[in-house]
């Protein structure tokens, strides 16, 4: 397949390995796009901090994406099965038949989720959703040999093995692990674009790492580059698939999504109408969209210090927390576009007017 550079990056980021707590290989790959213009740090967590080497002291705007994606971990073998815990928010439903990679210190083992036949199930039981602690994980071992011998230990982390893909219609593609890897590419793209213009702030690009488990390197990465303004660069639940509420604005080809709300953040205001009026004022498709659950980074660094004006902007990918999911090149175009546009407006008289 001949990729595009944008789909180059899609690949590379989505198909390396990174569950919460074992986000290296995403850190390397942010640090190996972006080491020739900024200076790079990571905090005791793990978190990647990069600030432009062409910003400014002041003020100080933090860009924001997670690193990690959902996943699982070895908990311990019942004979030559590999028994498992989830790292994220995973449906049961949604985990069998999925095949996996073990990533062990001798390489990676595939293999796949499984449970109970349906073939040795009453009517009944075919009908309740399966239970995490029923599944496990086949690894191909015939009975009374442990999954050890292959270099299997408890701790070892699980993602799915899903390779990228272009989808027949232009643009659009199927991968794992957008949550938040299309963030951490948006990323890449912005400080790219920032880093050959003359800026008016100090700009940060943060991959944080333990979102999924309970956004625990926001808080950190908060503390250290202790920023004025912040972005969250994300992903958002699109709606456009059947049985999805009517009237959802989110979906493939509707642009960037503008967080209103979730269960962690109200964002700023003035922050909010800044991106309702720079998106006006170029064109750039854009929705506004309320999430009535779940959350983001932007819920503990808008609590940092005290207090950040904050916002999460998002591209519609449907299927998240799975181990596939869509996307639509445009709305990814779209948000780099919105958010590239802000970051310049934002200097010293505007960022203080975001706190009155």
């Amino acid at each position: 397949m001949n990729m595009d550079r944008i789909e180059a990056l899609f690949k590379e980021f989505t198909e390396a390995a990174g569950v919460s707590g074992f986000e290296g290989e995403i850190f390397d790959l942010l640090g190996s796009h972006l080491a020739d213009i900024a200076k790079i740090e990571r905090d005791n967590l793990g978190s990647f901090i990069a600030k432009l080497e062409n910003s400014k002291e002041n003020p100080r705007v933090m860009l924001a994406a997670h690193m990690d994606e959902i996943g699982f971990m070895v908990s311990y073998f019942s004979d030559n099965f590999v028994k498992f815990n989830t790292i994220g928010g995973w449906w049961p439903v949604r985990m069998i038949g999925l095949p996996v990679l073990i990533k062990t210190l001798k390489g990676d083992v595939p293999g796949v989720v499984a449970s109970k036949s349906p073939f040795h199930m009453d009517a009944k039981e075919r009908e309740q959703v399966p239970k995490v602690k029923d599944l496990y994980i086949d690894v191909g071992l015939p009975k009374g040999r442990s999954p050890s011998t292959l270099g299997i230990q408890p701790g070892d982390a699980i993602v799915p093995d899903m390779p990228f893909k272009a989808l027949k219609p232009k643009g659009t593609y199927m991968a794992k692990a957008w949550d938040d890897r299309i963030g951490c590419v948006m990323l890449v793209e912005v400080l790219r674009r920032l880093s050959g213009v003359s800026l008016k702030n100090a700009v940060y690009g943060v991959g944080t790492v333990q979102e999924e488990v309970g956004i625990r390197g926001a808080t950190t990465s908060g503390h250290s580059v202790n920023p004025d303004v912040s972005i969250i660069l994300e992903v958002n639940i699109a709606q456009d698939i059947p049985f999805s509420p009517q009237g959802s604005p989110e979906g493939l080809g509707s642009g960037v999504s503008i967080y209103v709300y979730d269960a962690t953040l109200i964002p700023n205001h003035a922050l909010k109408e800044l991106f309702v009026s720079v998106a006006k004022q170029k064109k750039i498709p854009y929705h506004l969209s309320a999430v009535p659950f779940g959350g983001t980074d932007g819920g503990r660094v808008h609590l940092n210090a005290s207090g950040v004006p904050t916002i999460v902007i998002g591209v519609p990918v449907r299927y998240i927390h799975s181990g596939a999911g869509i996307v639509l090149k445009k709305d990814f175009a779209s948000s780099v576009d919105l958010v590239y546009e802000v970051v310049r407006r934002l200097d010293e008289k505007t960022v203080m007017r975001l706190s009155k």
